[in-house]
């Protein structure tokens, strides 16, 4: 074996023909660059090519804040045409509560007009039948004087010799007392005490003293008891003007030729003669 055998060689290896032709082609390229910048940089500047630029429009506004401006706005109208529609409802319906309490105010006003207007003409037209009938009393009273020819036989026009000039006792005490204890009082139609009375309601509270129960009106108070003659008259005779049934007015005999009435709303209860205002007849209960 050869003492050199495993001596390295000082030659350098040889390269492969592909790296060779690798190295050769870069050097190419790199030589055919240069070429290329030298002869540009000889050749004349070449103009600038031009690029056209579209410049976008700037927003110089904050668009966060206009639109909350814009929906506050929004809201303020919002609350505002609710505030005018609230406004305008309350409006509305206090003009309807204000119309509704005129009309009821003018209703009753219209109502206590009619019950005024009817007080004062039933009392005007139980003035004018008293007026009337007073003429048509005095003519029967002197009809029935002269039946008996004048003399003193009981007119109840005249107590002197009618025989009731004795004081009324018991339950006619009871009713003449009582309805004299009214005299003064006020006539008011409808009024059955105790501050005030008209006819009918006097003669029923009357009566109610002695524990006698008669009707409310006039008509049906002289169709009680039993008819008396005008010239036969005893204290607590219920006196009547019209017709027995159907009479208008009513009183009571106190005897001594009075009689006491609530006659109208001029005079109010009184005590008067006979002759003042003679009844047409008389009925007797007691």
């Amino acid at each position: 074996m050869s003492h050199t055998a495993h001596i390295p060689s000082h030659r350098k290896p040889r390269r492969s023909a592909s790296k060779l032709a690798v190295r050769a082609g870069v050097a190419g390229g790199v030589l055919s660059t240069l070429a290329m910048a030298g002869t540009a940089s000889a050749s004349p500047a070449a103009e600038p090519a031009t690029e056209t630029t579209l410049e976008m429009p700037v927003l110089n506004m904050d668009l966060g804040s206009q639109v909350s401006s814009a929906v506050i706005k929004a809201a303020d109208n919002t609350r505002a045409q609710a505030l005018v529609g609230e406004l305008n409802a309350q409006e509305e319906t206090a003009r309807t509560g204000a119309a509704a309490e005129a009309k009821l105010a003018k209703a009753d006003a219209q109502a206590k007009a009619d019950a005024e207007k009817k007080a004062a003409d039933e009392a005007n037209r139980q003035a004018d039948a008293d007026r009337a009938n007073r003429g048509e009393g005095r003519t029967q009273l002197a009809s029935a004087k002269g039946s008996t020819g004048g003399s003193s036989t009981g007119s109840s026009a005249s107590d002197d010799d009618s025989g009731v000039r004795a004081p009324a006792t018991g339950s006619a005490a009871a009713i003449i007392n009582f309805a004299r204890n009214q005299v003064g009082k006020a006539y008011v139609l409808g009024g059955t005490g105790p501050s005030s009375f008209d006819c009918s309601g006097l003669v029923q509270a009357a009566f109610r003293q002695a524990n006698i129960s008669l009707p409310r009106m006039s008509q049906d108070q002289s169709s009680e008891g039993t008819s008396v003659s005008l010239s036969n008259l005893q204290p607590g005779d219920v006196l009547y003007w019209g017709s027995r049934g159907s009479a208008y007015h009513v009183a009571i005999y106190s005897g001594g030729g009075k009689f006491i009435g609530a006659q109208n709303s001029n005079t109010g209860i009184v005590e008067r003669s006979l002759s003042y205002d003679p009844p047409t007849g008389a009925v007797r209960i007691l």
